[in-house]
């Protein structure tokens, strides 16, 4: 069956599903083709406002061959400035996590924020901002397809699984992320943990986030995540 043009338009219009769509000489492109593609999207970005106070975009770190993954919810200043995730002393804590179970940022996992531009202030994403960047964040798992992710943080957590918890209730249990579509549907189980910023200004938590380290290397041995 063919469809005029005015029969796309009215069926469009009705905004009903499932949307179907005709088959074209042309594969529409789903996702970015490779990093590269997707270092500029992220780059060129105006999804929201923050495109108008940044100093550049923070795409993430790490290693792209990794096969698991850090989310954590934004840039901070340091981020902002340098570009690279997990900068600053926040970023030295992480490593100082990572060196203490054996792990290297540039060499065993890739490093992402939830939101690719800093909020002014360092304040907590807004939601509006989270959904207009949300489509970055998903195209590098999708391409990524970690075994394992650690959430670091109650707004990446949030943002992630869909909906509000606090750390202390989500801690210690494997939860499940899930997004894409169809051929692209990806679910990766997750334990969520503090973020490193967090545990700056609360020291007696860098033992239950010693734990969750503890933890998070058991789920990635159990998915053979580790050399």
């Amino acid at each position: 069956m063919t469809w005029s043009d005015q029969q796309i338009r009215a069926w469009e219009a009705l905004d009903l599903g499932p949307r179907w769509q005709r088959r074209t000489t042309e594969s529409a492109v789903v996702e970015p083709v490779d990093w590269d593609q997707l270092r500029h999207q992220v780059a060129s970005c105006k999804a929201c406002a923050l495109w108008q106070s940044r100093k550049q975009t923070v795409f993430g770190s790490g290693t792209e061959s990794a096969r698991w993954a850090i989310i954590g919810e934004a840039p901070g200043a340091e981020e902002d400035l340098q570009g690279e995730a997990f900068v600053g002393m926040a970023g030295q804590l992480l490593d100082q996590m990572l060196l203490s179970m054996g792990w290297h940022r540039s060499r065993d996992v890739f490093i992402a924020n939830v939101l690719k531009c800093r909020p002014p202030g360092n304040r907590n994403p807004s939601p509006e901002e989270a959904l207009a960047c949300a489509h970055h964040l998903e195209a590098q798992l999708l391409r990524l397809r970690p075994k394992a992710l650690l959430i670091m943080g109650r707004v990446a957590a949030q943002h992630l699984l869909g909906h509000e918890a606090s750390i202390a209730s989500l801690r210690g249990k494997t939860q499940h992320v899930r997004m894409g579509r169809a051929t692209q549907m990806l679910e990766v189980p997750a334990l969520v943990t503090y973020h490193p910023a967090y545990l700056l200004r609360n020291l007696d938590d860098k033992a239950k986030a010693w734990e969750d380290l503890q933890r998070f290397a058991e789920l990635l041995a159990a998915h053979q995540c580790l050399p």
